[in-house]
């Protein structure tokens, strides 16, 4: 049964802040610089002050208003380390000031991630979060500097500083984008020497008008089911794993029963807002390839409030379940474990965003074969030992 549709949206509990709008890396599958939307150009290539007081204000009222216990606080761009270290350290005392219970993050490509950084973070209590492909070769085809140069070997080091130095506690983990081309096995275990706490393997940004590499309408081929089936193998038949994988640990909540706060996985409502550099508040920066106006919500933190946003009908949409999706997933069994992928996912130039996910084959086949698993051990364990008693 579908959940009821809500009056109105829950409030928010993660707050992106686009506190740098550029970056210095060239990664030819980024959504923001290389799928269509130039937004990006016209607004501040820094948060200013004036904005990261707002927002921080802004983040306050929200929390008081609604008595939330605590929140997640993600600074994020662009490349949020090309932020200068004072606008860091503005952000985080700014809402804090605010007396508001926050979880820092940082994601970042790494190549900034020097000892001064480092201690920055660590001081401020900023966790970590890195993005990398996997080996050289992986990581230097796509993510490349801008004269073409890879840039696995600072992103490397910058690695085993954190993850074996002082600042191991602040590592949160490693975004992976998949990439066909790469040995799934060989791209985990590069993963693995880094030491992550936790792996999230991204499927590539891409729609029903855009599709991602490998995949076709109408192809009954799963290949990126088929890449991710493999280090799920690897993964769950170890005895004890040496990193969470986020999909795969997700997975198994759900198939378990459990609810996650995953966005691409499940029926859990959609909780975070974007707030852009000139203060622009956005439901999803995902969406501006498709088209601006499903990611933009006209509003700003300079003059409105984040309930504002949270009353648009596009907020409530995200947070519907079931209820707000197309036809076909609400008939499919496995609605409550897909959730029909990220929304960004289901888009179709006519249509919208009422479809299923582009990797609706892929979706099913890994769901399956997961479920297969779990139930080869529920169904071993429930079995009577055939060994007799003890004597």
């Amino acid at each position: 049964m579908s959940p009821p549709a809500p009056r109105e949206a829950l409030p928010f509990r993660e707050f992106i802040l686009k506190i740098h709008s550029r970056c210095n890396l060239a990664c030819d599958y980024c959504y923001v610089y290389e799928m269509g939307d130039q937004s990006w150009r016209d607004r501040p290539v820094a948060m200013p002050a004036e904005v990261v007081d707002a927002a921080a204000r802004r983040i306050g009222d929200h929390v008081r208003e609604h008595a939330l216990p605590s929140v997640e606080v993600v600074l994020h761009g662009g490349e949020p380390l090309l932020a200068a270290p004072p606008l860091i350290e503005r952000v985080v005392r700014s809402v804090r000031a605010e007396g508001v219970s926050a979880a820092f993050f940082v994601q970042t490509n790494g190549t900034r991630l020097t000892e001064a950084r480092l201690a920055q973070l660590d001081r401020l209590g900023v966790r970590i979060g890195v993005s990398v492909d996997g080996d050289a070769s992986a990581q230097d085809r796509h993510r490349r500097l801008p004269d073409g140069r890879g840039s696995h070997a600072s992103v490397a080091a910058a690695l085993d500083a954190l993850s074996t130095g002082p600042y191991r506690h602040l590592f949160s983990g490693i975004l992976c984008t998949i990439d066909l081309r790469n040995d799934p096995v060989a791209t985990y275990e590069a993963l693995l020497r880094h030491r992550p706490p936790r792996v999230d393997f991204l499927l590539p940004h891409g729609n029903w008008s855009a599709p991602p590499p490998g995949r076709a309408e109408g192809s009954p081929a799963t290949p990126y089911a088929d890449w991710l089936i493999e280090i799920f193998d690897r993964w769950y038949g170890a005895a004890e794993p040496p990193a969470d994988v986020r999909t795969f640990s997700d997975l198994l909540t759900l198939l378990l029963g459990g609810n996650v706060g995953n966005e691409g996985l499940g029926l859990a409502p959609v909780r975070y807002a974007v707030i852009e550099t000139d203060g622009a508040i956005e439901h999803s920066d995902l969406l501006k390839p498709m088209t601006a106006a499903s990611a933009g919500t006209g509003l700003n933190v300079l003059r409105d409030s984040l309930d504002a946003a949270r009353a648009l009908p596009a907020a409530v949409e995200r947070q519907l379940g079931a209820a707000g999706l197309c036809e076909r997933c609400r008939a499919c069994p496995l609605v409550a474990v897909c959730g029909a992928g990220l929304q960004a996912h289901r888009y179709r130039h006519g249509t919208g965003f009422d479809n299923p996910t582009v990797y609706c084959p892929d979706m099913i086949r890994l769901i399956e074969h997961v479920r297969g698993r779990v139930a080869e051990d529920l169904a071993a364990a429930a079995r009577p030992s055939e060994r007799g008693p003890a004597a």
